[in-house]
């Protein structure tokens, strides 16, 4: 399909009774609606609970208006939309479903055009996808495409399962494994600051750049996601798929062509650079961390272990540092370091690459202040990028002073930025799997984090817990920059200057 045509499609959303339908894509698919980006098209909403289509159809309605506004567009979006009480094991139910899809296909003129989006527990994604072909579902005439949630397993093993189930109903390229960072508009500029910048190219290497460093911090603790976290703990929720898709992008080669198949090979191979650690390797190069309690913006927090569900000698880490070494031509000998955990000072996403120093640097030699230049590319909250330069200082002395560029990425376009689901709604329904998941990366991924979480497992980490909420993490994180003579960058003080 052209890009510039407008989809049609029929939706199917598994699990539209739930929190991710309610919050995010149903508000996404409206406003692809009001936005003119959709063509034809209409949604069956698919859940366990007995609705009616007029419940169903409020619940959307309060969705994408809470203040009980109307009008004619939100009226006419949510005639579009159609409820379908469902039980996931029962053939039965699938026929009833794909009696109504028929019915709904030739009434839009929809073109046997399906979109099946998993909202649901992933324990619950191979079940239905074989269903789906079984009871006919995907047997259309248009196309079919199948949109999953993480996690995509709990582990390589599980993953391949899962995948040898989907695959039986859907090929690879009618798969769209969501990872909504992708969707993000600054993690999406990466490939274009890197791409299409002639200053920094030629620099993107061992030889200009001293260490990458990549933060995803949260202020929230798991809230009510105990009993889901308690089995997955920040390795598993955070670094498999978020972490490890960003340093992908920060390191792959420049691709052939901006083509789906193209970029993804890159990021593929940048996944088979990554060096493996395991073993007694394991804690040099990781840090395991889990909050305790403290106060964050005045209020005091509990600890992690005396969280809902939360078992009270847990040795689930809420907290991961890590130092990735990719073993190839362009990266040899730069390390890439993350950090991402819950309870922290500040809730940031925030890129640093750090360029090495000038080997003779005059200005400096006098005042005994270096500055390295940075190149910060701030996802959230802000989006945008700063530059970290050096100049002149005032005056009659030979010394430089930091300087920064900025540019942030809001004012008017702030307000209209799609949200990161109207995004990879909008690919998913044009085709477009650039912003997805392949199989080949959460193959990888998964062996990679596998060797990590094998040794954590076997052994109690007797420190728990060991950074305060309202921290920026344990201080085991800091020294495994500083053996290598670096330190982490204070996220707040790389703020984007107003």
């Amino acid at each position: 399909m052209a890009h510039n045509e407008k989809p049609t499609a029929l939706i199917m959303i598994f699990g539209a009774t739930g929190d991710l339908a309610k919050r995010k894509l149903f508000p996404s698919l409206y406003q692809l609606f009001q936005k003119d980006r959709l063509d034809r098209f209409a949604v069956i909403g698919v859940a366990r609970r007995s609705l009616t289509n007029e419940e169903f159809k409020d619940s959307v309605k309060k969705s994408i208006a809470p203040n009980g506004e109307t009008d004619s567009s939100i009226e006419e979006f949510v005639s579009k939309f159609y409820y379908h009480s469902h039980d996931v094991t029962d053939s039965n139910s699938y026929s009833a479903l794909n009696e109504l899809a028929k019915e709904l296909d030739s009434g839009y003129k929809l073109d046997g055009n399906r979109i099946f989006y998993l909202a649901m527990a992933p324990e619950f994604f191979g079940t239905i996808a074989e269903h789906l072909k079984s009871d006919g579902l995907t047997d259309v005439g248009g196309f079919k495409r199948l949109v999953i949630e993480k996690p995509f397993g709990h582990d390589l093993e599980s993953a391949k399962v899962l995948n040898r189930q989907i695959r039986t109903a859907f090929s690879e390229n009618e798969i769209y494994r969501i990872d909504h960072y992708l969707g993000k508009e600054m993690v999406q500029n990466i490939e274009v600051i890197r791409f299409a910048n002639s200053i920094f190219e030629p620099l993107w290497n061992n030889r200009f750049i001293s260490n990458i460093q990549v933060t995803s911090s949260e202020t929230l603790g798991v809230e009510e996601r105990g009993r889901y976290y308690e089995k997955s703990g920040a390795l598993r929720d955070m670094v498999q798929n978020h972490m490890l898709q960003m340093v992908s992008l920060l390191a792959m080669e420049p691709p052939i062509s901006l083509t789906t198949d193209e970029i993804r090979s890159e990021k593929v191979r940048v996944f088979r650079a990554l060096r493996t650690i395991k073993g007694s390797e394991v804690n040099e190069y990781f840090v395991r961390g889990q909050y305790g309690s403290g106060t964050l913006n005045g209020k005091d927090v509990p600890a992690y272990n005396q969280e809902e569900m939360v078992n009270p000698e847990s040795n689930t880490e809420t907290f991961v540092a890590g130092k990735l070494m990719i073993d190839n031509f362009r990266w040899a000998g730069v390390p890439f370091y993350i950090r991402t955990g819950k309870r922290m000072e500040t809730k940031s996403t925030k890129i640093v690459v750090q360029f090495k120093d000038i080997p003779m640097d005059l200005y400096n030699k006098q005042e005994g202040s270096v500055s390295p230049n940075l190149l910060v590319i701030h996802i959230q909250p802000d989006e945008g990028i700063t530059l970290h330069l050096n100049a002149k200082k005032n005056g009659q002395t030979f010394g430089s002073t930091p300087v920064k560029l900025s540019y942030a990425n809001k004012g008017i376009d702030g307000l209209n930025t799609p949200e990161a689901y109207e995004k990879l709604l909008y690919d998913c329904l044009r085709g477009d799997a650039t912003n997805f998941t392949h199989w080949d990366e959460v193959a990888l991924s998964w062996g990679f984090v596998d060797n990590i979480s094998s040794v954590w497992e076997n052994e109690k980490e007797e420190s728990f817990p060991n950074y305060n909420s309202g921290t920026m993490g344990p201080r085991k994180a800091e020294e495994l920059l500083e053996k290598d003579g670096f330190f982490w960058w204070p996220v707040e003080n790389l703020d984007i200057q107003e």
